[in-house]
């Protein structure tokens, strides 16, 4: 057998080797998954809130998981929040935006990255919402924007807190300006829930990026975040191409993010309805004389207080 035969019959081997890879579907319906030390289950993973028992990564989740934790399992309500037009700028690349849709709904079983609930923590009413990136990377387009501010207004008539869990790389390119306007609208909406002196938490998921970041996800009157979980606004390369220095390697965790002032706490997914519900009994506890506009000031007061005494 010369070099040429044994070439052909080698580079045989090889299709037949990619033949019988897995597609992309096949392992999404499968019962493993990997993490640090390779293949886990499914089972054990979500037994542990999927959370790796051996690193602690905190693996994404969607949005009715995301629910199932804070509210507790079917213990919430979905709320229904329009629908924009679906393609104003009839997009096409490698294949159509409505396709991409069609697909990403397929895939969540949701109309849009965004899910807005209603439920109880510590027996108080809040109004929640979640964004899943398995939705086209959790980007952010008109019904996405639309979901988060129905949430704001149904937080305002019901006169309920707004929790939000945002995740994603930013504004959807496939709306173009549509998208980027709603990072204005978003924040205009929080400021008017603000307006109404109602507390809005975030808790930042991994990853949380790009006009999410630059918008509703950073105004937050106490924000919180899982364990490692990256919040930034531009990559890093691209940032330490523009300082021209080496960046530590924890750069953009929540971790470092709370170690430089944005972040109040970082907390474990597990621990995360203990200590929404304890800050929000604090919060709102009946006959407090407390304004939540004024909490910062109310704490430096008590602080030189003490500090006088």
């Amino acid at each position: 057998m010369n070099w040429l035969t044994r070439a052909i019959s080698f580079g045989e081997k090889i299709k037949k080797v990619l033949r019988k890879r897995p597609s992309k579907e096949e392992i999404a319906n499968s019962d493993w998954t990997s993490c640090c030390k390779g293949p886990i289950l499914k089972k054990d993973l979500e037994n542990n809130l999927w959370v790796c028992n051996l690193c602690g990564k905190h693996h994404r989740i969607s949005c009715r998981q995301r629910f199932d934790i804070i509210f507790g399992k079917n213990s919430y309500q979905i709320l229904e929040s329009p629908i924009p037009t679906e393609d104003p700028l009839n997009w096409v690349d490698t294949k159509s935006y409505k396709e991409r849709l069609k697909i990403a709904r397929k895939k969540t079983n949701q109309n849009c990255a965004v899910m807005i609930a209603k439920g109880k923590i510590n027996g108080i009413e809040v109004t929640a919402g979640a964004i899943n990136f398995d939705f086209i990377g959790g980007s952010v387009g008109a019904a996405e924007g639309e979901a988060i501010i129905y949430g704001v207004q149904h937080a305002i008539d019901n006169q309920t807190p707004y929790l939000f869990f945002p995740c994603g790389g930013g504004q959807r390119m496939f709306e173009s300006t549509i998208a980027l306007a709603n990072m204005t609208r978003t924040t205009l909406a929080i400021n008017e829930l603000k307006n109404n002196n109602l507390p809005y938490i975030v808790c930042f998921t991994d990853p949380t990026a790009g006009g999410i970041t630059a918008s509703f996800a950073m105004l937050g009157d106490i924000h919180f975040a899982e364990p490692g979980c990256m919040i930034a606004f531009a990559g890093k390369r691209v940032i330490q191409a523009t300082v021209k220095e080496e960046l530590s390697s924890d750069f953009q965790t929540a971790e470092f993010v709370e170690k430089h002032g944005f972040v109040d706490k970082v907390i474990q997914r597990k621990d995360l309805p203990k200590e929404i519900g304890n800050l929000l009994s604090i919060l709102l506890r009946k006959n407090s004389d407390i304004n939540f506009e004024n909490l910062n000031e109310t704490s430096e007061t008590d602080i030189q207080t003490r500090e006088a005494s």
